[in-house]
């Protein structure tokens, strides 16, 4: 199967803190950009979509990469909107959508996601929850419990046959979480894979320090002198 990696990176992540979106502040050495892209190296299509006005930071962080840079829309939709249709006239076969700000996904969790693939029409990465689940009262109170059996917590990247998820993008009204909830719509079946604790999403400020500790007991330094 020929494979894209979709990623996008057009938001401006002002949970994260700081001057700059989140996705071009540095995290081990290198910005969180740099980082994802270098987890999907191995792709034969790469396609970054960016906000318009950070062409240049994403010049600088894709380097020797051959990535294709696409603007973004108005949402995150949008932008998986565009990303896909800037695919289409050299369509792969599977594509996989990955959130810029998840810089810690192991191969293996992509590796999972691709061979899903093989037998089902879309794939996901999930963590079981294992916490206790509360609900609150409107005054902040615990006001009983939910049961945990079955809930997952998604994570990216989540991968689909090309052509059903660029129909189902252009089917769905908006509104969608993520590109898992855009295809279920469509009647896409999606299988759960593997997640891992490691794949976590930089949303607030403390994240940059955790993301940093994993990259360098990861594979982070054999990164470094590839990029």
């Amino acid at each position: 199967m020929r494979q894209a990696a979709l990623i996008v990176a057009a938001g401006r992540g002002t949970r994260a803190g700081g001057d700059l979106p989140k996705q071009w502040r540095p995290v081990a050495g290198r910005t969180v950009t740099e980082w994802t892209l270098s987890r999907f190296s191995h792709m034969d299509e790469i396609a970054l979509v960016i906000h318009p006005d950070d062409r240049a930071a994403a010049a600088e962080a894709i380097g020797a990469l051959p990535v294709r840079l696409i603007a973004g829309g108005a949402d995150r939709a949008a932008s998986v909107r565009a990303g896909l249709e800037a695919l289409t006239a050299a369509a792969p076969d599977v594509v996989l959508i990955h959130d810029v700000a998840r810089p810690c996904v192991p191969r293996a969790v992509i590796d999972r996601v691709v061979a899903a693939l093989e037998t089902v029409p879309g794939a996901a990465p999930g963590l079981p929850v294992t916490d206790a689940l509360w609900q609150a009262t409107p005054e902040g109170r615990v006001g009983g419990t939910a049961r945990r059996e079955g809930l997952f917590r998604a994570q990216t990247p989540q991968g689909f046959r090309f052509r059903a998820i660029l129909d189902a993008h252009f089917a769905h009204p908006g509104g969608a979480v993520d590109d898992v909830e855009v295809a279920r719509m469509a009647g896409i079946d999606v299988a759960i894979v593997a997640g891992a604790e490691d794949n976590l999403k930089i949303t607030g400020p403390d994240d940059f320090d955790r993301a940093a500790r994993i990259l360098e007991t990861m594979d982070g330094h054999t990164l470094r002198q590839r990029i």
